[in-house]
């Protein structure tokens, strides 16, 4: 991606167009931020930022002179507000091939009373239910939208579908807007649950006993993952007492093994003496 420089600027192509307005070409830099736009010098009737990586059309300083906005195959999915304080005479704006995905996103340009071409083809918010009647009822200036003519007829569907209550609450209800993340909202919905008194007060402890370098480093290890180093040392005792004691069982065990098999050996040996001495006996 390439920012928008006041050097990028300067350097791009500058020409007079077919219908004779004044044409600063930015296609196809990857653009992905509108900003430095003062350093045009407002000499320039169209502006050419199609093949961008351009996510929010906002970032204009007062540009009088700008007319025609071409902002075909970017990533636009937000509209600023307040354009119309900035582009003052903007007149055609050509959103083609970009992301916009709600009715709802679409109310900023409302206030831009001057515009009378939008395009929006290619862009999810064109399958919406009463996409069209919605725009040309906000934009009832609007004369060309998606490059077709905007009808009579058209006007005065949107006219009768969004008067009255019935029609402001319909307008209400399918404006909706792509939720956005905004920077502090929504942390109180997760707590975060910090360590407890005794967790603290344990790694105090295990702290104050570090005698080296290499403790503190392993104490610190311990912090970053997660682990409480008292904690920690508790669940190693713990470990080690209940290895001690399966070591022990499993010396009973065999104590026990080793006298029975013992005591059955015993049993056998006194056996084959009583035989002995009973064949001695019949022998003689």
């Amino acid at each position: 991606m390439v920012k928008l420089t006041a050097e990028l600027i300067e350097q791009a192509a500058q020409y007079t167009n077919p219908v004779r307005d004044r044409e600063l070409d930015l296609r196809g830099y990857k653009i992905p931020v509108l900003e430095n736009l003062g350093a045009t010098l407002d000499q320039f009737d169209t502006i050419d930022f199609s093949d961008n990586e351009i996510r929010k059309l906002d970032g204009f300083p007062l540009l009088k002179r700008l007319k025609t906005l071409m902002m075909n195959n970017n990533r636009i999915c937000r509209i600023g507000e307040n354009l119309e304080l900035s582009l003052t005479d903007l007149r055609e704006l050509v959103l083609t091939s970009n992301n916009i995905q709600e009715l709802g996103d679409l109310d900023p340009l409302a206030s831009v009373k001057t515009l009378t071409l939008l395009s929006l083809l290619r862009n999810p918010v064109t399958n919406k239910k009463h996409y069209r009647l919605y725009v040309i009822n906000k934009l009832p200036q609007i004369r060309v939208l998606d490059f077709q003519k905007v009808k009579l007829k058209e006007r005065q569907e949107a006219e009768q579908m969004f008067k009255g209550k019935r029609g402001a609450q319909l307008a209400k209800d399918i404006a909706k807007r792509t939720k956005t993340f905004t920077p502090g909202a929504g942390l109180q919905a997760e707590k975060k649950t910090g360590p407890s008194a005794a967790d603290v007060e344990a790694i105090k402890i295990a702290i104050a006993n570090a005698t080296s370098l290499a403790e503190v480093e392993r104490l610190k290890g311990f912090l970053q993952s997660g682990q409480i180093p008292g904690r920690e040392m508790k669940s190693d005792a713990a470990n080690i007492v209940e290895e001690e004691e399966e070591e022990m069982q499993e010396e009973m065990q065999e104590s026990v093994m080793y006298g029975e098999m013992q005591a059955t050996g015993e049993g056998e040996n006194g056996d084959g003496e009583d035989m002995q001495q009973d064949m001695n006996v019949n022998g003689s």
